[in-house]
């Protein structure tokens, strides 16, 4: 079995840590996500998987190389340049990967940036047992504004399909970025061109009644925006702890600090004394903590140093940011890659800082430092 994933995209949502790694490099429970996808798919069966890449596709390559899990790595890139405003988008990511997975009976494909605990086997035996030509999975939420929603039939086909309805939607049914192609679908996408699967393809083939919808009702979270990429962080690293996935192995923790669980700590870590980490953190290899640190529903990314008497809170840190003494860093801030945070300085309210800068006064209420 085949599977194609969407990695092309560029993370605007997620700038400035986006701003120098593609979304599938950002680490979950210190894994990247891609990682996390790959594994799931190793256990359904897959053996092979074409990563439709664009966005900072060599950093992606160099990360992943040519197998992961046993499973047989394919780099098919965009072949529309990165700036143009006409990328190829999903179903001409799926088209230009048409040689790669024409050879299948039925193929998965995937949004890269899901973090899912769905049965694909599920999915698979659902679309085979139906006999149509594409199977979407399909997840509830509460606000469907965000995705393409449809309206199932009884039997199960999407009568109707609205990418992001901006009112009345006609279901809370969503599009869960999972699916399962026939071949027959590369019949329906022009070569060489852009063209979304979700606005273009997916009304013509539910009008041809060739598109089922199988519900999941497993884990699932876009980790597409800051606060879900948070969240997605947060349950996960409960999951794992629970599972004791994640002893501190390396970790140098001095007297009286304390570690209040969930945490996923990686390796070769130091905090320093008095310090309270947790709950809900993550923090990369190689991160220094200084003592009297408080850090709480964060993402710390490798190689940080954090001085004594700081406070992070509901934020996500860069790698290789040096943060100085009595800093304080709040709910909704995004930091940079290689950063220089000065003593004393005061980060709240959704504040973003571009890589490589330093910053010596305060800021907030979505300030971007550039």
């Amino acid at each position: 079995m085949k599977a194609l994933i969407l990695a092309g995209g560029f993370g605007t949502r997620l700038r400035p840590i986006s701003c120098t790694r593609p979304k599938l490099l950002f680490p979950i429970a210190n894994k990247p996500i891609l990682d996390l996808t790959l594994r799931r798919l190793a256990e359904s069966g897959v053996t092979e998987v074409i990563l439709a890449v664009s966005f900072m596709a060599d950093a992606l390559e160099r990360a992943f190389g040519k197998s992961k899990h046993r499973i047989r790595l394919h780099y098919s890139r965009d072949s529309l340049p990165d700036s143009s405003s006409a990328a190829l988008g999903t179903g001409g990511a799926i088209k230009q990967a048409e040689n790669l997975l024409r050879t299948e009976e039925c193929f998965f494909a995937l949004n890269g940036d899901i973090l899912s605990e769905a049965n694909y086997l599920k999915i698979l035996q659902h679309h085979r047992e139906k006999g149509r030509m594409a199977t979407i999975a399909l997840q509830r939420v509460e606000d469907p504004s965000r995705y393409g929603v449809v309206k199932l039939s009884k039997e199960g086909l999407i009568e109707e399909f609205v990418e992001k309805p901006t009112k009345d939607a006609p279901s809370n049914l969503v599009n869960a970025g999972i699916y399962v192609f026939n071949s027959e679908i590369f019949e329906y996408i022009q070569p060489g061109k852009a063209c979304s699967i979700e606005r273009e393809v997916f009304p013509k083939i539910s009008k041809e009644r060739k598109l089922l919808g199988h519900e999941i009702s497993s884990l699932w979270i876009d980790v597409g925006k800051p606060v879900d990429y948070i969240k997605a962080n947060r349950i996960w690293i409960a999951r794992q702890v629970e599972a004791s996935r994640f002893p501190l192995k390396g970790t140098d923790v001095e007297k009286n600090a304390s570690i209040q669980q969930p945490v996923c700590i990686d390796e070769n870590v130091g905090i320093g004394k008095n310090s309270e980490i947790g709950p809900n953190v993550s923090i990369g290899r190689g991160c220094l903590i200084g003592a009297d640190v408080r850090i709480q529903g964060s993402i710390i990314f490798p190689s940080v140093e954090i001085r004594d008497q700081t406070t992070i809170t509901g934020t996500i840190i860069g790698e290789g940011v040096k943060i100085g003494e009595k800093v304080t860093i709040g709910k909704g801030c995004l930091i940079g890659d290689r950063v220089t945070i000065r003593d004393g300085v005061r980060l709240v309210n959704n504040v973003k800082v571009c890589p490589y800068r330093e910053v010596s006064s305060n800021a907030s209420r979505g300030q971007c430092v550039i």
